[in-house]
């Protein structure tokens, strides 16, 4: 499917086995070259439109210049960036930018590891409250609040939901050891995905043996998850409303939706009519985001991955400026 469809019609129906929308191989963005981005008709006409004069009318909520501009000069400095946002109601594709490409998505990839928790607790009820322990081998440092706690036993339910409330390491890794890295495998692949996979559990250094990165996603597929769990499409309505639960508890809005305006640690219930869920990854010389943003106007799902030399505070801030200017598109999409 090439880039600027609409999302694959299967995301209108039960998704186990169906898959995401196909793509066709893509190779990274190089090094200062300017990504390839995709706009649709739709799109393209609004821009026109747009350009004819400079007052503000209902059309130029469709216009994502600044984002693409944004995206550019992060790629010109450097920045191998991969980005896809779709309208939740009709599937169309708003923007995307080298959006088949697998890039190192950090703990975003535990979205996958999520939907395996929820599965097994949806057919083994009993297992919500299960404790599980922690152990020496499960210990790293990182994101997350439970190795800063005394309780050396958590259920597994309060595990997923520090996962998605702050990509908690230590609650990662006590979850892999608990349900496998073979199965959250296997449920990547049962739901279609081809160019997104959580590698290996946690670890504070990786070494040649290891797998090379947590996760990587494309963010087709990652804007398609999205999309599907949102709709109640992942597995069944009960497991994706359990993820989607989970997620809504996330604590960072420091990347893509630093532009919505949202209170970090409360944001489950409409804010201005806004509505975020969403999970990030974060690692050196990465930022990743996935989320479904809701307004008055629209809804969209969206997916973005920056990889870039992590050598100064400088370069740093810029990738998270661009962000930024992309969420500020978003919102006056949906809003």
């Amino acid at each position: 499917m090439p880039p600027g469809s609409s999302v694959h019609r299967a995301s209108r129906r039960r998704v186990e086995g169906s898959g995401p929308p196909s793509a066709p191989t893509a190779l990274p963005t190089r090094r200062g070259a300017v990504p390839v981005v995709t706009p649709t008709s739709e799109t393209r006409r609004e821009n026109r439109r747009n350009r004819r004069g400079r007052h503000k009318g209902s059309g130029d909520r469709d216009n994502f210049q600044r984002g693409f501009d944004a995206l550019g000069r992060l790629a010109i400095d450097g920045v191998v960036v991969s980005a896809r946002a779709v309208d939740l109601a009709t599937g169309r594709t708003l923007f995307a930018v080298d959006d088949s490409v697998s890039m190192p998505t950090a703990s975003l990839g535990t979205v996958v590891l999520l939907i395996e928790v929820a599965a097994r607790l949806a057919n083994e009820p009993q297992e919500n409250l299960r404790l599980v322990d922690r152990t020496a081998a499960d210990a790293v440092a990182g994101s997350g609040v439970w190795q800063h706690l005394q309780v050396p036993s958590m259920p597994i339910a309060d595990l997923a939901a520090l996962v998605g409330a702050t990509s908690d390491n230590l609650a990662t890794n006590v979850l892999l050891r608990r349900v496998g890295l073979d199965a959250v495998r296997e449920r990547a692949e049962a739901l279609g995905l081809s160019r997104t996979a959580l590698l290996d559990v946690v670890r504070d250094e990786r070494g040649p043996d290891d797998a090379p990165q947590l996760s990587i996603g494309s963010a087709r597929e990652l804007t398609w998850l999205l999309a599907t769990l949102a709709n109640g499409e992942i597995v069944d309505a009960a497991v994706s409303s359990r993820v989607i639960g989970w997620l809504s508890l996330g604590t960072d809005l420091s990347l893509v939706a630093s532009a919505f305006g949202l209170d970090p640690l409360a944001h489950r219930h409409p804010d201005h009519g806004v509505l975020l869920v969403n999970a990030t990854g974060t690692d050196v010389g990465v930022r990743a985001e996935a989320g479904v943003l809701r307004g008055p106007r629209a809804g969209v799902a969206y997916a973005v991955a920056t990889q870039f030399d992590d050598t100064t505070l400088h370069y740093r801030l810029a990738v998270l400026d661009g962000l930024r200017t992309l969420g500020a598109d978003l919102l006056e999409y949906v809003h």
